[in-house]
C-alpha cells in the first residue's frame, strides 16, 4: 500500500491540554463523528503549562466556527474581556504605552489613518495618538462592552482572559458530546512504520495498544511524537528572544478585573497580569542568564496585588519552532510544534491556525507530501513574523539599567525587521507581507509606544488644507470621544452577560 492509498479515518491526538482540546472540538465539528474518529489520549498525572491564557481576537472566529456561546465561555471558564495590552517600562523607566485590538480614527484617502496623526504631530506638536482609539480609551477607564450604538466603526474589538485548565475542561465536554473518545493513559513507546517512517500505533503504560492513521502531537515541550519519534529538529531562536525562564503564580483579586493585559519590563525579562473573575494570573518571564530562578520568584511575589493563592511554578522553554511541523503523519500544535513567548498572547492563536490550515489541507490519504510542504512552509513563515513582531519589543528599548537590557538594545536583528524598521523609521510607511498576523495599526502602536519617531509620512496625508484637516481630525476625536461613556464598565458588563443565561 502506497502512502498516498493509506485514508485519514482515525486521528489520535496526543496529549490534553488548551491544544488538545482545541483540537479535538475542531475536529469533532467540522467533521462529525459518522466521518472521522477521534481519540485523545491524555495523564491526568502529566500537568498542563497553562496557568491562565491571553488572548487576541481571532479567538471569536474559532469559537463561531464551534458554535460556541459567549455566555457559557465567560460562566465556565472564569472569563474576563482583553481590549489589548499595556506595556510599563518598556521603552525607558516611567514610560508606558497601550497596544489595541481596533484600528486609530478612520482611514482616509486610501491610506492609514497613522499617517495623518504623524501630520498632526509633527506639525501641531500632537503626541497622544491612543486619544484617537476607542479601545484604549475604553481599558484607560475600565469600560468595555457592546451597545446599541454599535457600528462597524465603533465597536470595540475584544479578545478574552480565561483559566486555560477550565477552558480545556470545557472544550473536553463540547468534544466528548460529540463523539470524541478519550482515553487515560500515559504513552510509553511510539511503533513505526517500517516502510515509510509513519507512526503506527501507540503503546500505553498498561499495554493498551491505540491505533490511528493522523496523529496530532500536542504532548507540550517533550514533543513526543515530532520530536522523539520521529526526530523533527528544532529551530533556536533565543539568540534574538532571550527569555527561557518563567515563573508563575496567580493571587486573590482585589478590584474589579481591568479588561486588558499588563506587562511590566521588570530587570531580566517582564511580569505578565492577567485578570480573571475569580483571581488574577501573574508571571515573570525572564532569562536565566541575567537572573537565578529563586530571585525570579521573589520579585514575582513582591510585585503581586493580592495575596499569593499557591507556591509559584516554574517553566522552562527555548523560544523557536519544529522545522517542519508536520511530519509524516504526524502534525504537532502547540508547545509540540514551537513556542513564542506569550508577550502578545499568540500561543493560543497558533493553535488555531494550525488548525485552520489543517482543516483546509486534510488529506484523503494522509501524507502527501505536497500538502506536507505547503503546511510547513505557511506555518514556518507566521512564525517567523510574530518573531519579529516580538523581537521589536526588546530591540527599541531604550533602557540601559541592567545588563539583559543592554543585551537586547545592542542585539543584531533579523533581516526582515531591520527592512521594517528601516521603512518606518525614514518614511512612516510599514511594510507588510504574506502571513502577517499583526497588522499596520499593531505595528504603529508598538513602535512609536517604544520610541521610534518616523521622520516622515505619506504624502497623500498632506492633501487636505491645514483647517479642513484639523476639522476632520477634531471630528474624528469627538466621534470616539461621544462613544466612550456610553460603554457598560466591564464589570457591569461580564455580570449582564451571566445573567443573560
Amino acid at each position: 500500500m502506497s502512502e498516498s492509498d493509506k485514508t485519514s479515518r482515525r486521528v489520535v491526538i496526543v496529549g490534553g491540554g488548551t491544544a488538545g482540546w482545541m483540537a479535538a472540538a475542531c475536529l469533532s465539528k467540522v467533521f462529525g463523528s459518522q466521518n472521522l474518529t477521534v481519540t485523545l489520549v491524555e495523564s491526568a498525572e502529566i500537568g498542563t503549562v497553562g496557568v491562565g491564557e491571553a488572548t487576541i481576537p481571532m479567538i471569536n472566529m474559532f469559537n463561531m466556527i464551534l458554535g460556541i456561546d459567549e455566555a457559557d465561555l465567560v460562566k465556565e471558564t472564569e472569563a474576563t474581556f482583553k481590549l489589548g495590552i499595556e506595556f510599563v517600562d518598556w521603552a525607558q523607566l516611567g514610560q508606558r504605552y497601550f497596544h489595541p485590538f481596533g484600528n486609530y480614527g478612520v482611514n482616509m484617502e486610501g491610506i492609514n489613518f497613522f499617517h495623518y496623526w504623524l501630520r498632526l504631530a509633527k506639525h501641531e506638536g500632537a503626541r497622544e495618538y491612543g486619544q484617537f482609539n476607542l479601545e484604549t480609551l475604553a481599558a484607560s477607564q475600565g469600560r468595555c462592552g457592546t451597545t446599541a450604538d454599535d457600528t462597524p466603526q465603533l465597536k470595540l474589538n475584544k479578545a478574552y482572559h480565561f483559566d486555560a485548565r477550565l477552558y480545556a475542561l470545557f472544550l473536553r465536554k463540547y468534544s466528548e458530546a460529540r463523539g470524541v473518545h478519550r482515553i487515560e493513559g500515559k504513552v510509553c513507546h511510539v511503533e513505526l512504520d517500517s516502510e515509510y517512517g509513519h507512526v503506527r500505533h501507540l503503546v500505553l503504560e498498561d499495554n493498551r495498544i491505540v491505533a490511528g492513521d493522523l496523529f496530532i502531537d500536542c504532548s507540550g515541550f517533550s514533543g513526543l511524537l515530532i520530536g522523539k519519534a520521529l526526530g523533527v529538529p528544532y529551530v533556536d531562536w533565543s539568540h534574538w528572544l532571550p527569555c527561557n525562564r518563567a515563573v508563575a503564580v496567580a493571587c486573590e483579586a482585589v478590584e474589579a478585573p481591568l479588561p486588558y493585559t499588563r506587562s511590566t519590563a521588570r530587570e531580566a525579562g517582564w511580569q505578565w497580569r492577567i485578570p480573571l473573575q475569580h483571581r488574577t494570573g501573574n508571571g515573570y518571564v525572564f532569562c536565566d542568564a541575567f537572573l537565578q530562578e529563586d530571585r525570579a520568584a521573589e520579585h514575582l511575589l513582591s510585585h503581586l496585588d493580592g495575596a499569593p493563592l499557591a507556591e509559584p511554578r516554574q517553566l522552562k522553554f527555548t523560544t523557536g519552532h519544529r522545522s517542519r511541523m508536520w511530519e509524516k503523519n504526524v502534525v504537532s500544535l502547540g508547545l509540540a510544534s514551537g513556542f513564542l513567548e506569550p508577550l502578545e498572547s499568540t500561543s493560543i492563536y497558533l493553535v488555531q491556525s494550525a488548525l485552520a490550515r489543517l482543516m483546509a489541507l486534510f488529506p484523503a490519504g494522509d501524507v502527501n507530501p505536497n500538502i506536507r510542504a505547503k503546511f510547513n512552509d505557511d506555518m514556518n513563515s507566521e512564525y517567523e513574523r510574530i518573531r519579529d513582531f516580538l523581537i521589536a519589543h526588546y530591540k527599541l528599548t531604550k533602557r540601559d539599567d541592567s545588563p539583559f537590557w543592554n543585551q537586547c538594545r545592542t542585539m543584531e536583528v533579523p533581516d526582515s525587521l531591520t527592512a521594517r524598521l528601516d521603512a518606518f523609521e525614514k518614511e512612516g510607511i510599514l511594510l507588510e507581507y504574506p502571513f502577517d498576523l499583526f497588522k499596520e495599526t499593531s505595528w504603529f502602536a508598538v513602535l512609536v509606544g517604544q520610541g521610534l519617531f518616523p521622520k516622515s509620512y505619506h504624502p497623500l496625508a498632506d492633501a487636505l488644507p491645514r483647517d479642513a484637516f484639523l476639522s476632520r481630525m477634531t471630528q474624528v476625536r469627538s466621534m470616539i470621544l461621544k462613544r466612550l461613556p456610553t460603554l457598560p464598565s466591564h464589570a457591569q458588563y461580564i455580570a449582564r452577560i451571566k445573567g443573560a443565561q
